[in-house]
């Protein structure tokens, strides 16, 4: 009887964890845009709805705009014009959060506003000014803690890479620079684990891009975000919603039937990254492997 519960147990135990993801946050939600315009494409209005509604507690992070002006001081952002877009969309209780410094990123006093939020939204411009105001600090183990309570974490642009693991764009020479030759910008915050993702894909042109990232770490799965398009993550599955294209690199598979080493997904197709296949298109038909492994 006692061996018979102890094996019990011992596959309960495995069962969990198997079913905790391993890419996406086990609780939780990322919207992840690719920069651009998000008006009317209801990726704005989806970040909103996850975190809560009108009255969630949403947090609007601006540094990715630059920790200091052109001759050296340091940058300033005005909270109202940061937050004016968010007022007018119906965010009761949105606030700015911004420094400069990692050691005051570290300090209890500045992170309590993470402890009871519900969303927080990153902004675009460059994202190692993100990584050097928050790396290694208690301020990033608090943007990781929304996710565990169940909330959101969203982002545009830069606010989009900095959510993967290996850092696309990190070097701060300029955004041209795929691959940082600079260790302390070459890593993410990982809300979204085993993956590299860039972003403005289709206006500038970098829908190759992403492709020597994925030839030197083929551990990662490539993801290319158009210009007013997002991902919803939950666990290991995504939805694109939006406007245009996502790009997918798996250096896993074979691409046919075109030449490039990517395919492109599109709005309302679901995509499950730890099976690196779709399991539904946008029209609601399920992908051919979906119906393949469910016996259908």
């Amino acid at each position: 009887m006692k061996l018979a519960l102890s094996l019990f147990a011992t596959l309960f135990t495995i069962s969990l964890f198997a079913q905790d993801p391993e890419y996406g946050p086990a609780k939780g939600t990322l919207v992840i845009q690719g920069g651009g315009s998000a008006e009317g494409t209801g990726i704005v209005e989806t970040f909103i709805n996850k975190a809560g509604g009108a009255n969630a507690k949403i947090i609007v992070v601006p540094t990715a705009g630059g920790n200091r002006n052109p001759d050296g001081t340091i940058r300033l952002y005005e909270e109202e014009k940061v937050l004016a877009a968010w007022k007018k969309r119906g965010a009761t209780n949105v606030h700015m959060l911004h420094t400069h410094d990692p050691k005051v990123a570290d300090t209890e006093e500045f992170a309590r506003i993470l402890r009871d939020a519900n969303g927080v939204w990153f902004d675009g411009g460059r994202q190692w000014n993100i990584v050097d105001s928050y790396a290694n600090t208690l301020t990033l183990r608090e943007f990781h803690n929304v996710l565990e309570r169940g909330g959101v974490i969203g982002g545009s642009s830069a606010g989009a890479t900095i959510q993967g693991d290996y850092l696309v764009r990190g070097a701060i020479a300029g955004s041209e620079i795929v691959m940082t030759t600079e260790p302390e910008h070459e890593h993410g915050f990982a809300f979204l684990r085993k993956v590299a993702i860039d972003q403005h894909i289709n206006t500038r042109n970098r829908w190759d891009d992403i492709i020597p990232v994925i030839k030197k770490y083929p551990n990662l799965l490539g993801i290319g975000l158009s210009e007013g398009t997002a991902i919803v993550v939950t666990g290991d599955r995504f939805q694109v919603i939006g406007k245009w294209k996502v790009t997918i690199h798996d250096n896993s598979r074979a691409y046919q039937p075109w030449e490039k080493p990517y395919y492109v997904l599109s709005p309302g197709d679901v995509y499950n990254m730890k099976t690196r296949a779709i399991e539904k298109y946008g029209t609601g038909v399920l992908a051919p492997s979906v119906l393949t492994s469910n016996g259908k």
